[in-house]
């Protein structure tokens, strides 16, 4: 059963387009890589599937629509001077959850941040700034999550921390959405690859298919560069 079901979607900002025509499907426990050049519109399409804006053209679908898909955006809305705890339990509460005390019980134990709940967030290191940035989109239980540059400015162990977390989400079954320039992670975490440029999708499979096909020799990112100057980008 599809999570998320993308048709015909088209986004305009004025005379310039910033997608163009994008469809796939997403189904539990996917974990799926949004790849491409700057300005190719992966933040753009993220933000729609999560319903933080809307599309031009075309239709958002599933199981997962809208303010149901959990949104982790690149730039942080943790209120600093407050406990991870206080965090959690205003976002719940924002989200509507019936039960909001329950629900940061909830994510405190599948972030493994129990020890640093009264915690301050001004005071946690950026991996863990990060998980829980990612935690207040899982608050209301979302089918999937969509997380834009969820590791840009951490270090490899602090990626490696998100990543373990990440991945356990999409065992569980929860879709996972990401969009990242380290593009070594997508060879090694995503189950599937989609590629923009310029607002098209130009590829959409496994991230070893893209390799096969390109010459990458087993790695990513050069097989990557070579897709894209081989459809002129």
């Amino acid at each position: 059963m599809n999570v998320i079901s993308v048709k015909g979607l088209a986004k305009r900002y004025g005379e310039r387009t910033a997608l163009r025509d994008i469809e796939f499907d997403v189904v539990a426990g996917e974990l799926v890589a949004i790849v491409g050049p700057n300005g190719a519109g992966k933040t753009t399409l993220l933000s729609i599937i999560a319903g933080v804006q809307s599309a031009s053209t075309g239709t958002v679908a599933g199981t997962g629509v809208g303010a149901s898909i959990g949104w982790a955006p690149q730039q942080t809305a943790l209120y600093s001077k407050l406990s991870v705890a206080e965090n959690l339990k205003l976002f719940a509460r924002l989200e509507g959850v019936a039960d909001p005390d329950r629900a940061v019980l909830r994510m405190l134990e599948q972030t493994g941040l129990g020890e640093r709940a009264d915690e301050r967030v001004e005071r946690l290191s950026g991996g863990n700034r990060q998980r829980v940035n990612v935690a207040l989109g899982l608050i209301g239980d979302p089918p999937a999550l969509a997380l834009d540059e969820p590791t840009s400015a951490l270090d490899p162990p602090q990626r490696e921390r998100v990543w373990e977390f990440v991945g356990a989400l999409a065992r569980s079954g929860t879709a996972v959405l990401f969009s990242t320039h380290h593009l070594g992670e997508v060879r090694r975490y995503a189950t599937r690859a989609i590629v923009l440029a310029d607002g098209e999708l130009l590829f959409d499979g496994l991230p070893a298919e893209l390799i096969a096909a390109n010459g990458g020799d087993g790695d990513f990112e050069s097989a990557f560069v070579a897709f894209l100057k081989a459809h002129g980008h």
